[in-house]
C-alpha cells in the first residue's frame, strides 16, 4: 500500500479519483515520471526498503498513507506522517570511566521515520503485485512544473497474521524536490528534470490513498466480502471486491 500537506502538493489534499491517459514519447516524458516509475518498479520487485529510500527519497522526505487514526490499532502505518530516516548505528569508542552515561540510547528510539513506515507496512501486510500493478507511464498524471506525479495502481494484499487477502486499486501522489527553475519559470522547473547541481530530483513527499477498510477487516481475521471497501474503477472490478 502506499500518499499532502507540503506546499508543493496542495492539489492532492483529497484522494484523486481519475488518472488521465496521455501518450508521450521517451523524449517527452519528464524525469519526475521516470523516477516515479523506477521507484514503484523497485517496490514491486521487492527491493530492500533501505535501498529504495537511499536511492529515490530526499533525506528529509515524508510519507503519509491516509486513513482514520483509530485504524492504527490494526494498521499502524496509517494516518500519520513519517519523516526523515532512521539513524544508522555508528561505531563508538569503548566507554571509559570519564565518559558520561548515555540516556538517549543513541537517539534511535523514534518510530516515525520513513524506515519505520516500511517496517510497519511489511510486518502487517504482504504485497502481492501482478502484471497490472504498474500502469504504462503514459497513464501517469504529471505536473512537471510543480514536480508532482499521480499514479493509480492495483495489486493484491494479504494480512501477515490472518492470511486473509483482497485486491484493490490505490493512488500514489509523489512530490519531488524543487527544480532549479521552479517558481521562476526556469526550464528545469518546467520540464521536471534535473534539480540543483545537475542531480536527478528526489522524492520529497509521498502521499497514498488505498483501501483501509478491507485491510482493517482482513487483519481482524474476517473475509473481505463482495461490495466492501473501495471498489475497482475498471469495468472488470465495478461493484465488487475480489478475494485472494
Amino acid at each position: 500500500m502506499i500518499r499532502n500537506n507540503n506546499s508543493n502538493n496542495n492539489n492532492a489534499s483529497s484522494s484523486p479519483l481519475t488518472t488521465p491517459t496521455t501518450t508521450r514519447t521517451a523524449e517527452q516524458t519528464p524525469q519526475v515520471a521516470e523516477t516515479t516509475r523506477a521507484f514503484i518498479s523497485a517496490f514491486v520487485a521487492g527491493t530492500n526498503a533501505r535501498e529504495i529510500l537511499d536511492t529515490y527519497f530526499a533525506a528529509d522526505a515524508e510519507i503519509h498513507e491516509h486513513g482514520p487514526p483509530f485504524a492504527r490499532s490494526r494498521l499502524p502505518f496509517l494516518g500519520q506522517t513519517f519523516a526523515g530516516r532512521r539513524r544508522r548505528p555508528s561505531p563508538s569508542p569503548s566507554p571509559s570511566s570519564s565518559d558520561p552515561p548515555s540516556s538517549s540510547g543513541g537517539g534511535g528510539a523514534t518510530t516515525t521515520t520513513l524506515d519505520d513506515y516500511y517496517a510497519l507496512l511489511s510486518a502487517t501486510l504482504v504485497f502481492k503485485p501482478d502484471a497490472e500493478t504498474i500502469p504504462p507511464i503514459g497513464a501517469f498524471c504529471v505536473d512537471a512544473r510543480k514536480g508532482i506525479v499521480t499514479v493509480r495502481a492495483r495489486a493484491g494484499f494479504e494480512s501477515v497474521v490472518t492470511g486473509k487477502g483482497w485486491r484493490e486499486e490505490f493512488v500514489y501522489v509523489v512530490g519531488f524536490e524543487a527544480g532549479e527553475g521552479e517558481g521562476g519559470g526556469g526550464e528545469e522547473g518546467m520540464e521536471g528534470g534535473e534539480g540543483r547541481g545537475g542531480e536527478t530530483r528526489k522524492i520529497k513527499r509521498l502521499d497514498l490513498w488505498a483501501d483501509p477498510l478491507s485491510a482493517w477487516i482482513a487483519v481482524g481475521g474476517e473475509d473481505v466480502d463482495v461490495g466492501v471497501g473501495v471498489v475497482g474503477v475498471g469495468e472488470e472490478g465495478k461493484g465488487k471486491k475480489e478475494k485472494t
